[in-house]
């Protein structure tokens, strides 16, 4: 039954609101917990009782950090870790050259420098080297040091890591395993094939983080006082947002504390690279995943690829603001880039077909820097799982992104095991792959059968999910402080959407070539702005012609900063005439 009676919005799409069952549970969150009506729905959508209400809105990272030592290898990876550093060993840092793989670097990095230590950043070329350890690179540094740490990446790197002759090595990762580990000191790896996956939603920088929690207890134990670790959580927090970690359990609360430290301002890095995006407020999530980590990303993306882990690492003001204007002009490239990929992409997904398991496109050319984002927006567009990869002679890189419930790393990792790739992996949400041009049409088809096995394509694109009903007075800026208590939103949390039922538009203005900007009433004195982007492109753009008429309207309440004022704003997202 659809919500409000809503069956084709404005945008085409049928608007589903929350069961009965939720309705009672938010019904009882009310009475019980005393919350506001909104408030509630979120928390019933979470699964949380009237009695764990308090602390869900006031998370304790003490009561939800779990102990390191349940992670397989963490005693060998810490105790080694602490051996290093306490004798001034030679250490190297092999990164990824995503967010996550900076972040991860950077805090292994500030532990040593903390402990009057250093260590030598090595982060491959994406064009050049490809993801994670090669056997010449991993034998170069194994003759000048004697730890190497690969973060974000070695889980699958059995043969680089068996050329690291010399040096111990220790694998601190998040990707999906195979059954053999490769031959090192440890693999510390939530998603190993011998873990429960309690902690398999924790990405690199979180599983770096319980290395170092346990770090500093066995320094404790020597009567050493270990870093700062609380100092460093705007680190984990930035990885975790930017790699799509669900921000649930320890998550969430490594995210929330994050954010905090992030706002203080402490860490060169991210003081410059929040200058040059123009953030001049406290951050958010939506800051650290569409502001900070697309920059972080930029260098790896198209330019020089330790840029990032640079830019996170360093101690120097003046080095941070030199590095993060390189960046931001990287990531203005990289959108012109993504942009063209994009568009063709699109069109030859749609020549396909929207309502497969899978949407997917390859072409000659496509930069391997943008293939993920295009992955990500094709997700976003069909509600299915997207492959994009871009061919240069006859090898493919490619890049995928999923929808909840779907695991495309595993399915891409089956088929590197059945030989219809040449390699591939990565988590449920995202993944790599390489494959030649032959193998590209046997691989997607395959791929989508597997897909399809669990779910995938199978809820329509054309569905709107809403989590409550919100009156334009109750859309206060109070209520937004409410909200955020409930957060941090994206992925595995998202941002609630509402619904503002019988509203009349009170005045239309289009903002730039094809976004809108709205103010709607109820009938009363009180009023609520709105923001809709790319209306003309959606079929939103004919709320201009409402001529009188009421309208049910959608979207995410915001708080909107401009000019020293601070306004609640909808962040408007589909439409349907009422009468």
């Amino acid at each position: 039954m659809s919500y409000l009676g809503v069956e084709t919005s404005l945008t085409g799409r049928r608007w589903v609101g929350p069961s009965d069952d939720l309705t009672r549970k938010a019904e009882a969150l009310v009475q019980r917990a005393d919350l506001p009506p909104a408030v509630a729905a979120i928390l019933a959508h979470r699964g949380v009782s009237p009695d764990e209400a308090s602390a869900f809105l006031a998370p304790a990272l003490r009561d939800l950090l779990p102990d390191p030592m349940t992670l397989r290898d963490m005693e060998p990876a810490a105790e080694r870790l602490v051996a290093a550093a306490r004798a001034g060993e030679r250490i190297a840092v092999f990164a990824d050259y995503d967010v996550d793989g900076g972040s991860s670097a950077a805090l292994l990095i500030w532990w040593l420098r903390a402990l009057n230590r250093s260590a030598t950043l090595y982060v491959p070329d994406r064009i050049d080297e490809g993801y994670g350890p090669n056997d010449e690179a991993m034998s170069a540094l194994a003759r000048d040091h004697d730890l190497i740490i690969c973060v974000d990446c070695g889980t699958l790197s059995h043969g680089p890591i068996a050329a690291a002759v010399g040096a111990d090595v220790i694998v601190l990762d998040h990707h999906l395993a195979s059954a053999e580990l490769p031959e090192c000191v440890a693999v510390v790896n939530p998603n190993r094939q011998d873990e429960s996956g309690a902690l398999g939603h924790l990405c690199a920088a979180g599983v770096v983080f319980m290395v170092l929690v346990e770090a500093n207890r066995r320094l404790r134990a020597d009567m050493v006082q270990g870093p700062d670790l609380m100092a460093m959580l705007d680190l984990v927090a930035l990885a975790t947002v930017a790699d799509v970690a669900p921000l649930t359990g320890v998550n969430r609360a490594l995210v929330r504390q994050g954010l905090k430290v992030m706002a203080r301002r402490a860490r060169p890095g991210l003081v410059a690279l929040s200058d040059v995006g123009r953030l001049d407020r406290a951050p958010t999530s939506y800051h650290l995943g569409f502001v900070l980590g697309p920059r972080v990303n930029a260098g790896g993306r198209i330019g020089a690829a330790d840029l990032g882990a640079r830019l996170l690492s360093t101690d120097s003001m003046a080095e941070a603001e030199n590095i993060a204007a390189r960046l931001d002009t990287l990531n203005t490239d990289r959108r012109e880039i993504e942009m063209r990929v994009r568009e063709a992409a699109l069109a030859q997904a749609e020549g396909r077909g929207l309502d497969a398991p899978l949407i997917w496109a390859a072409e000659d050319g496509w930069h391997p820097g943008v293939v993920g984002i295009v992955a990500s927006r094709l997700k976003d567009r069909t509600r299915r799982p997207a492959v994009v990869i871009g061919f240069d002679g006859d090898d493919g890189k490619g890049s995928g992104r999923s929808v909840a419930g779907v695991d495309l790393g595993a399915s891409i990792q089956k088929l590197a095991a059945e030989g219809l790739i040449e390699k591939g992996g990565g988590h449920k949400m995202a993944a790599g792959l390489s494959l030649t041009r032959r193998q590209l049409d046997p691989a997607m088809a395959r791929l989508s059968e597997l897909l399809a096995k669990q779910g995938a394509g199978q809820s329509g694109p054309a569905d709107l999910r809403l989590d409550a009903t919100l009156m334009p007075g109750a859309a206060t800026p109070e209520l937004l402080e409410q909200l955020e208590a409930a957060g941090p939103f994206g992925a595995g949390a998202p941002a609630p959407r509402f619904a503002l039922p019988g509203l009349r538009i009170r005045h239309t203005r289009p903002v730039g070539e094809t976004h809108l900007k709205l103010t709607f009433g109820d009938g009363g004195p009180v009023t609520l702005d709105a923001i809709c982007f790319d209306a003309v492109t959606s079929g939103l753009d004919a709320l201009q012609s409402h001529n009188g008429r009421a309208v049910h309207v959608a979207g995410r309440v915001e708080l909107n900063h401009w000019q020293g004022r601070t306004t609640v704003q909808l962040r408007l997202e589909d439409a349907a005439w009422a009468e």
